[in-house]
């Protein structure tokens, strides 16, 4: 989607310096992106830990 985009907005966590990610970890080249936020409050809804009584 973001490639027939006109304008392409990611909002992330962090901006970090170059080499510092995994490029198998990136999921939109930065050729697609034009603009970047920083949001401010996160809550990862499926990054739970989920336990179960054995």
């Amino acid at each position: 989607m973001a490639g027939a985009a006109k304008v392409t907005v990611c909002e992330v966590e962090e901006i970090v310096e170059v080499g510092e990610l995994n490029p198998d970890d990136i999921h939109t080249p930065n050729i697609f992106v034009q603009r970047l936020i920083v949001g401010e409050k996160y809550e990862k809804r499926i990054e739970q830990l989920t336990t179960r009584a054995k």
